[in-house]
């Protein structure tokens, strides 16, 4: 469909597709538009979101598709048996991008390439890592009518009403308030890291800290975070679920925020984090290698339980110097990773690859 719209336009100058599920437009264009006046000339970029996620279907799915077995080739759209849409696409299309530019590094890897490392590696000449923007008109505390009340950095008197108010809809008591409280909002899944949280979840604890989380996904995730949630439920409590208002509330109650996953394409919420004035402990991998710097937040290298507590409790030791800790909540608030620079990358991409 998209391909007889773009037929209907005055010669199109490029054709901008977005993972598996929009993989197929730049595939047909290349094997049934070829010699089409009016499409020969455009141009295919094509962005990955996710390498996991791939568009992987047996080889009956290739006749469904309306393509043949010319295509069912390691150097097309086979992968082991299977027919790979992902794959086809990134050999396709003109321009590769991903979501950050360590991203765009780490998908080159063994470790991160999820198989496709090797191609992606001779397609390096047409790979570029450009960084997610985010949506500052829905998230900004300034401005946030989800939240009970409003701060700037120049006023942060608001956080602390949001804190309040975070712990009290958790079921918490004011014996909490004085308490460094760390928020999660996450899908509850392997990639994002919390195999690493259940090791140390009993050590965590034995510090003086309330941890509110909300999420849903895999049940072994979701049981790690009932499981700690039912044996500290005086400091500890998860939302299981989807909750816009929470998510919003927790990035503004919390004073710290985690995010300790075991890789991540971009990442959104600790740039939200950022902007809330709550300085996240990530692991420095895709793009929260790429938006947090040591001065607004905390990194860990190492995928590991003990690294991450590490982290976790250098955080909060930093959290006690209540001067200095205000000074990094600020910094933070003052980065900008909104989409007028992500688009500044895209159209540079765009007017290379038209030779502009």
């Amino acid at each position: 469909a998209a391909l007889q719209i773009a037929r209907e336009l005055e010669q199109p100058d490029i054709l901008h597709a977005h993972d598996w599920q929009a993989a197929l437009a730049t595939i047909y264009a290349r094997n049934w538009f070829w010699n089409d006046p009016r499409l020969a000339h455009m141009k295919h970029v094509f962005t990955i979101h996710n390498l996991g996620y791939q568009g992987r279907f047996g080889k009956p799915a290739l006749y469904e598709l309306g393509l043949d077995d010319l295509q069912f080739h390691p150097e097309n759209l086979e992968f082991y048996g299977d027919v790979n849409l992902l794959k086809g696409a990134i050999i396709a299309a003109d321009e590769v991008t991903t979501v950050s530019p360590t991203y765009a590094r780490e998908i080159q890897t063994g470790e991160h390439g999820f198989g496709l490392d090797g191609l992606l590696r001779s397609r390096s000449y047409k790979l570029t890592g450009i960084l997610n923007g985010v949506d500052y008109a829905d998230w900004d505390p300034a401005t946030d009518r989800l939240l009970p009340a409003r701060y700037t950095s120049e006023n942060l008197d608001g956080k602390a009403a949001c804190k309040r108010a975070l712990l009290e809809a958790m079921g918490f008591g004011a014996e909490t308030h004085d308490r460094p409280l760390i928020g999660v909002v996450s899908r509850f899944a392997e990639q994002k890291g919390f195999d690493l949280l259940q090791p140390i979840g009993d050590a965590l604890m034995q510090e003086d800290v309330t941890v509110v989380a909300l999420g849903s996904g895999e049940p072994h995730y979701e049981w790690i975070f009932h499981d700690l949630s039912q044996r500290y439920h005086d400091r500890f409590r998860v939302w299981h679920g989807f909750n816009n208002g929470l998510a919003h509330l927790i990035e503004a109650g919390s004073d710290i925020f985690l995010m300790p996953s075991r890789y991540e394409p971009c990442g959104l919420n600790q740039i939200y984090s950022l902007k809330y004035g709550t300085p996240p402990v990530v692991r420095a991998t895709g793009g929260l290698d790429d938006t947090i710097e040591e001065s607004t937040g905390f990194k860990f290298g190492e995928y590991s339980p003990a690294a991450l507590l590490g982290a976790l409790r250098h955080a909060l030791h930093c959290w006690r110097d209540r001067d200095a800790w205000r000074d990094r909540m600020r910094l933070g608030m003052s980065k900008d990773f909104s989409w007028d620079r992500s688009a500044a990358g895209y159209v540079a991409l765009y007017d290379r690859l038209l030779g502009r």
